[in-house]
């Protein structure tokens, strides 16, 4: 099988001993992008204008926070971001300003009072509700989850590539330990999207048994650890039970990041 340089790292991640090898990729992906968000992305235009404009979730924040211990790069990420989140906000509050403050006079209760009564919404009530739009539109939006999200579809893209014209690969693919719930359910996606029926029917008929097998196995793993804890099994053989359940995790959720 040839080896390029999109293939490598699929052929790296099905060599390992790994629940999904898709799991592996997907933290390679993210560790680059947040490199990238700390690195590179700080002295390109582009990347500084969507990162003031989406900023990261929550999760990705926490991530960038504790990969290095120099704070300055993610430091002027947030001040730009946060200094952007002021100004539209602040937009919003000015441009209904002085009529808000109109309700606040009493004078102006009784008119409020018979809106309200008609349910139709008053400035405040638009108001408040472009303050939900935009903050729901931001807890939306995170740059690394986007760009994350765009090298997955393309990763996916040539794992299943791989999978319909490299033998070698195939076999790979059939021998491996299957995949976490959440990347089968992208596999299956993908696999609907790309290939023809009657190689959609052949993924079938090898993934599911494939995955049905594995998912058994872990199953019994975990099966078997709660029976060690049973007094009538002290001293019985743990066999492959002591890390069962985060490797279950693992396989339900695709939480690769589970110490074990």
């Amino acid at each position: 099988m040839k080896e390029r340089i999109y293939t490598i790292p699929i052929n790296e991640a099905f060599n390992q001993d790994t629940e999904c090898p898709l799991c592996v990729c997907e933290k390679k992906l993210e560790n680059d992008a947040l490199e990238y968000a700390v690195g590179p992305a700080m002295m390109e235009p582009d990347s500084r204008i969507e990162t003031n404009r989406t900023g990261f979730c929550s999760n990705h924040f926490v991530k960038l926070y504790h990969i290095q211990n120099e704070r300055l790069p993610l430091a002027l990420v947030i001040d730009t971001h946060m200094a952007e989140q002021i100004k539209n906000l602040e937009e919003i509050y000015l441009r209904n300003k002085k009529e808000i403050e109109a309700l606040r006079n009493k004078k102006h209760l009784e008119a409020f009072s018979e809106n309200f009564k008609g349910k139709k919404k008053s400035v405040a009530g638009k108001t408040i509700e472009e303050l939900l739009n935009r903050l729901a539109q931001l807890k939306e939006t995170c740059a690394i989850c986007r760009k994350l999200d765009d090298n997955m579809d393309k990763l996916l893209d040539n794992t299943l590539y791989l999978y319909r014209e490299e033998p070698q690969f195939k076999k790979k693919f059939i021998e491996s330990k299957g995949f976490c719930l959440r990347h089968l359910e992208v596999l299956l996606a993908k696999a609907r999207q790309v290939f023809t029926p009657v190689i959609q029917a052949e993924f079938l008929a090898q993934l599911l048994p494939l995955e049905l097998s594995e998912l058994k196995r872990v199953n019994e793993e975990v099966n078997h650890f709660t029976k060690m804890f049973d007094y009538r099994n002290s001293g019985a053989d743990w066999k492959n039970s002591r890390d069962a359940v985060p490797r279950s995790i693992e396989k339900l959720t695709g939480t690769w990041n589970i110490n074990y």
